[in-house]
């Protein structure tokens, strides 16, 4: 499970693109917290703190507001500079202690498969309903064995205590295949397709 990570926030009253920008040059990052009601809180967090904090997937975070209100929260989203790979912005979404959210969880591949296959991971997370406060990190998903032609669906991942699938339980995580050469996926090879010519031009010759 992730752990519970704090974060001195502060109050933000400076917005639009010219403030935002100062904010960043400052080792700051632009934040807003909201749910349950609650108006939407502008704050601002610790760059380099953040970056760490965010990190772990699905982390619970405690937000200092202000050096007095805490507050418990996820990042929800989490808007990153394309070419830098900073963060730019964070929503945080306030949770509470025994309520459950829908969550992003990243899966891990455990284990090898038969020799001589690969294995194809077609989706790299799973959407689950868990406690807020006991979000896990990542889903395993274990290959060992596994033959040609094998798979696991979503339903066949075991999910934490107190966690259940939000979506399709029919979803592909992961299946197994033997690798082939260009040659092998190609319907025949250069020499075929010559004697294939040779054999056409030899019909139109015999019709005329």
């Amino acid at each position: 499970m992730a752990d519970k990570l704090k974060l001195a926030a502060q109050t933000r009253t400076d917005f639009g693109k010219g403030a935002a920008r100062r904010t960043r040059m400052a080792d700051l990052i632009p934040a807003v917290l909201y749910g349950h009601g609650e108006a939407p809180a502008h704050l601002t967090l610790p760059g380099h703190d953040t970056m760490m904090a965010l990190k772990n997937p699905n982390a619970l975070l405690t937000i200092v507001i202000d050096g007095e209100e805490d507050q418990l929260a996820v990042a929800k989203d989490v808007q990153r500079n394309p070419i830098k790979r900073t963060i730019d912005h964070v929503d945080l979404l306030i949770v509470k202690k025994g309520e459950k959210i829908t969550v992003d969880v990243p899966v891990h591949v455990e284990g090898e498969s038969a020799p001589g296959t690969i294995h194809v991971l077609e989706n790299s997370s799973l959407q689950i309903l868990a406690e807020a406060t006991h979000l896990p990190e990542y889903l395993t998903v274990d290959i060992e064995g596994m033959e040609e032609g094998d798979k696991k669906l979503a339903s066949d991942l075991e999910l934490p205590k107190g966690s259940e699938l939000a979506g399709d339980p029919e979803q592909l995580i992961i299946h197994i295949s033997v690798p082939r050469t260009a040659a092998e996926d190609e319907p025949e090879t250069a020499e075929a397709a010559a004697e294939g010519e040779a054999t056409e031009a030899e019909g139109e010759s015999d019709d005329n």
